[in-house]
């Protein structure tokens, strides 16, 4: 009987021990960087030629359908009369009206969009094509009153995209990609034209008496952002550290890592050995022992129309929270300003480099946390 037991019981743990590699296997496979970019991983390199010029089209088709506010000439890209094929263009429908609606806020025009992408795999799947790949989207605009002063952001997405052949086309029919949008796609245009006219007042800022550890952090979120100018760097994290993306997301692990490269020792409250803690992993832990440990201080917490003056007081290094229904979902550390001095960015999931701070983030019902880091 006993050894009849331990049989049971070594046949559950077996199946107990099964199902947890199988999950930690489905982790690994949908973290959105292992699955999106690793370059251990066979590519059917037949297909993968044959697919990257549609590719290669199609971006560069929504691109120009964006930048001229286009909606008609992105839906010829999709299978519409599948349901999937229609939401993935219904979604692309909104990011163009949000990006004309940011622009008109902000008194910008946009002169380019432009998309380097490099492709994983491409899968036959009998009645469609499935490509994955991953995407640095580079994005150019001036100031209405500033023309020819060019300013540029780089935002870097990661796809899995499904093709089917109709009527001698590839269209559309699912996508599923990181959208740095999301949250600003059912957007109310805020205090246009007070925000418009304030912000097009605004001078150049001078960041060149900076302290080295601002400096070292930024440079830091320069090269590890994911969307770096630096090419050695595209869609690269650091691989000292975890990626959290696949549990929650990395954009508070992402800013600890920057300011503990600014300078910050790892506390009892505040680290990361094998794993972060909460105050170096979580959001909102992180923007809470910011402020409560005093290594950073609140310029002010509000909707954008009470936070966009103060937002001019920002250097690089600080830190901008993002709070929704209560709650700070995102975090990102501020690397630089525009040509207005508008403050820009950098983040992980999704990831920014060097983007306006509220891109992405432009709806009444988001608070922002604008928080001096004390280096």
């Amino acid at each position: 009987m006993f050894v009849v037991i331990r049989a049971k019981h070594f046949t559950i743990v077996l199946s107990l021990l099964i199902v947890i590699i199988l999950f930690l296997l489905f982790i690994s496979e949908n973290n959105e960087h292992d699955i999106f970019w690793d370059e251990s991983f066979p590519v059917n390199n037949e297909l993968t030629e044959e697919f990257t010029p549609y590719l290669e089209d199609i971006l560069n088709i929504r691109n120009k359908a964006m930048l001229d506010n286009d909606v008609e000439t992105s839906k010829a890209l999709y299978n519409v009369k599948v349901k999937l094929g229609l939401y993935a263009f219904e979604h692309e429908k909104k990011k163009i009206t949000y990006l004309h609606d940011w622009a008109e806020k902000q008194g910008v025009v946009f002169l380019d969009i432009d998309t380097f992408f490099k492709v994983r795999w491409v899968k036959d799947e009998g009645k469609k094509i499935c490509i994955n790949f991953s995407a640095i989207t580079e994005y150019t605009y001036e100031y209405e009153n500033m023309p020819d002063t060019k300013n540029k952001f780089r935002i870097a997405t990661y796809h899995v995209l499904d093709l089917v052949e109709e009527s001698e086309n590839w269209l559309i029919t699912k996508e599923w990609y990181t959208d740095p949008f999301a949250d600003s796609l059912n957007a109310e245009n805020l205090k246009v034209d007070d925000n418009r006219a304030f912000i097009l007042s605004q001078s150049p800022r001078d960041f060149t008496n900076l302290n080295e550890r601002r400096i070292k952090a930024v440079e830091y979120a320069d090269l590890y952002c994911g969307a770096s100018d630096n090419e050695e760097y595209y869609f690269r994290y650091n691989k000292d550290y975890k990626n959290y993306n696949s549990i929650g997301g990395d954009c508070a692990n992402f800013a600890s890592q920057a300011l503990h490269e600014g300078g910050f020792k790892k506390t009892g409250g505040w680290n990361y050995q094998k794993d972060g803690n909460r105050a170096w992993v979580n959001a909102q832990g992180f923007k809470d022992y910011l402020i409560y440990s005093g290594r950073g201080s609140l310029i002010v917490h509000g909707t954008y129309d009470k936070v966009l003056r103060l937002s001019y007081k920002l250097l690089p290094g600080d830190i901008v929270a993002y709070e929704k229904k209560g709650k700070v979902v995102h975090i990102s550390i501020v690397s630089g300003a525009d040509s207005r001095g508008y403050s820009l960015v950098n983040c992980h999931n999704t990831d920014r480099f060097k983007v306006p701070w509220d891109l992405g983030w432009s709806d009444k019902g988001i608070k922002f946390w604008l928080i001096r880091v004390n280096y």
